[in-house]
């Protein structure tokens, strides 16, 4: 622990030049007098540091002194640091381990490359979740990032949408993802590769017994293959419907030179397709099948009902 922070020290005063003990103290979450240990330490392994005393005082290196991660273009190190992602790596535990590798990619870059990674930082942030959607609660998420860093079979109790709605597995999980702000577990059970709700994972139990992931075993290959599925079973059907030229750019569809459109769309059943097309009001005319303007037309004439007279 302390070597991490000895090293952290280093790249803070290597990156911002002048800082003092209590600046230094706050950063690395210590206390003054620890922060005194830790540079003495730093120099007794000869760093060439020193400290100046007075109101503008404080910590410096030896101008010259630091070390440099060579070979990274300008878009190499745009790109890492575009992908550091604070909030993911504070949900697996890493954040703190993050936090540090960003300080000495920054550290070891050239004064030209550290200015183009700043900009980056300062004008590009990624905020998964969706507006209306308040975060998972994943207490278990920690205890499942470490069983597949080391490959340790679980024992998890899981709650399901169909019966029996509780069930136990023994897995062996291969890898997590993080798809629009929820965090999914692939792991191989009983059953084959299956892929589990980390938010729906009441109880979990590590194992002893470890596993060897197979060498043709790909997470995003997988990955891939199960939104093709999910996309192919979502959309079973097919509506024809009349758009105005809102409702076509609303639903994605390319409109008609002038006029309505007609277009063959896929749904996922009745009841979903219902509520998605009443979102576009007049701007949406559903022809076929007729068991879905039906539905449609008893929910209109049910509003016109309510709304036509004062209550």
């Amino acid at each position: 622990m302390r070597a991490s922070r000895l090293v952290t020290l280093l790249l803070l005063l290597q990156n911002r030049g002048r800082m003092t003990a209590g600046q230094l103290a706050e950063e690395l979450e210590v206390s003054v007098r620890t922060v005194y240990r830790d540079v003495e330490a730093l120099g007794s392994a000869g760093v060439p540091l020193y400290g100046e005393a007075g109101h503008a005082g404080g910590y410096r290196l030896v101008d010259g002194y630091r070390t440099r991660l060579t070979g990274l273009t300008a878009e190499e190190a745009q790109a890492a640091f575009l992908a550091a992602l604070p909030g993911t790596a504070a949900d697996l535990g890493l954040g703190g381990a993050l936090a540090t590798a960003r300080l000495k990619l920054r550290a070891a870059l050239p004064a030209e490359l550290r200015a183009h990674a700043d900009r980056i930082q300062q004008r590009f942030l990624l905020d998964a979740p969706g507006w209306y959607a308040d975060a998972d609660d994943t207490p278990h998420l920690t205890a499942v990032a470490d069983a597949v860093w080391a490959r340790r079979t679980v024992r998890l109790r899981y709650r399901r949408w169909r019966a029996p709605e509780e069930i136990t597995r023994q897995v062996r999980p291969y890898g997590l993802v993080l798809k629009a702000g929820r965090w999914y577990l692939v792991a191989d059970g009983p059953s084959g590769l299956r892929t589990y709700r980390v938010d729906q994972i009441l109880e979990l139990t590590a194992l002893e017994e470890e596993f060897t992931v197979p060498e043709d075993f790909s997470l995003a290959a997988h990955w891939s293959r199960e939104l093709a599925g999910f996309h192919a079973r979502l959309h079973t059907g097919h509506a024809l419907v009349r758009l105005t030229p809102e409702g076509a750019r609303r639903l994605g569809v390319p409109p008609a030179a002038e006029g309505w459109t007609r277009a063959r769309v896929p749904i996922e059943s009745i009841d979903h397709a219902h509520g998605e097309f009443l979102r576009l009001g007049t701007d949406v005319e559903v022809l076929e099948p007729p068991a879905l303007r039906d539905r449609l037309a008893a929910t209109v004439r049910a509003l016109a009902s309510r709304y036509g007279s004062p209550s």
